[in-house]
């Protein structure tokens, strides 16, 4: 039988309806993203932005690779997939970790979180542009934008009084989303390149 290469493999199909456990997967990851800017705004009382990042980074580190072992998961060697880590690491990880924590240091969490939600609206764009499967469409667009103004509700409007005073900070959260986005669709290629999901977030943080 005839190994499959990276480029042999079969484009990556989208899922046009979501299941019920890929819903619960959905507000699982919406409960710990979300609460990750509440425990950021207690931590910058304390410590610098930069050492909160690689705390949290590194701490994820040495969980995932403790995960790898466990569950039998290899680890790639190829430089190739070492560079993809290294980009992966910084637009999805160093960079927008980064702003978000330095946001915080001016701006209230949940305002930060409000601007965070921008990253769907971003990823639609860039998608649009920068993939052929995954173009815009009007209710993609409407469906981003009720749910930005969603995660305004429900935070409240008080989250939205300091919006327009620390406008760097702000700028540099949106950047931080878009940084995201990016990092969504230039994560593709792993599957391409054949490495499981839990070693693209082990390499990524690592790297």
């Amino acid at each position: 039988m005839r190994r499959q290469t990276a480029t042999s493999l079969p484009a990556t199909t989208i899922n046009r309806a979501m299941t019920l456990g890929e819903w619960g997967m959905l507000l699982t990851l919406s409960v710990l993203w979300g609460g990750s800017f509440f425990f950021t705004e207690v931590a910058v009382k304390e410590l610098p932005p930069f050492t909160i990042v690689v705390l949290r980074v590194g701490l994820a580190s040495v969980i995932l690779f403790a995960a790898l072992r466990l569950l039998g998961v290899r680890m790639p060697r190829e430089p190739r997939v070492w560079a993809a880590f290294l980009v992966m690491g910084l637009i999805n990880n160093a960079v927008p970790f980064s702003l978000f924590v330095w946001g915080q240091t001016q701006i209230a969490s949940g305002l930060a979180a409000i601007l965070n939600a921008t990253t769907p609206l971003f990823t639609v764009l860039v998608a649009h542009v920068l993939t052929d499967d995954e173009k815009l469409t009007g209710k993609r667009l409407a469906g981003v934008v009720a749910g930005l103004g969603g995660v305004a509700v429900m935070i409240g409007p008080a989250a939205l009084e300091g919006f327009g005073l620390a406008v760097a900070a702000q700028l540099g959260c949106l950047a931080a989303a878009f940084s995201y986005a990016l990092a969504g669709i230039f994560g593709r290629r792993f599957k391409r390149m054949g490495v499981a999901p839990l070693a693209t977030a082990t390499g990524q943080v690592t790297a």
